[in-house]
């Protein structure tokens, strides 16, 4: 799955989507998609990647509290 990384405005794509998924998890582990060359795989911040349509990631993948309303 790829998203935006907002600070750069470039694609990741992100290596581990169980991670993604999880409220509980911060960071997921993606690698930048420029160049000719794979990137390294590296952490990003959930609070830092949105969709590529620029709409934030679901508040259930962030939020391990989604349920309890607010």
């Amino acid at each position: 799955m790829y998203l935006r990384h907002r600070p750069s405005g470039d694609l990741v794509e992100v290596l581990d989507l169980r991670s993604l998924f999880d409220p509980c998890r911060e960071r997921v582990v993606g690698r930048f998609h420029w160049g000719e060359e794979l990137q390294d795989p590296a952490g990003f911040a959930k609070a830092e990647l949105e969709f590529p349509s620029g709409e934030p990631l679901p508040r259930c993948w962030v939020d391990p509290h989604y349920r309890e309303g607010g």
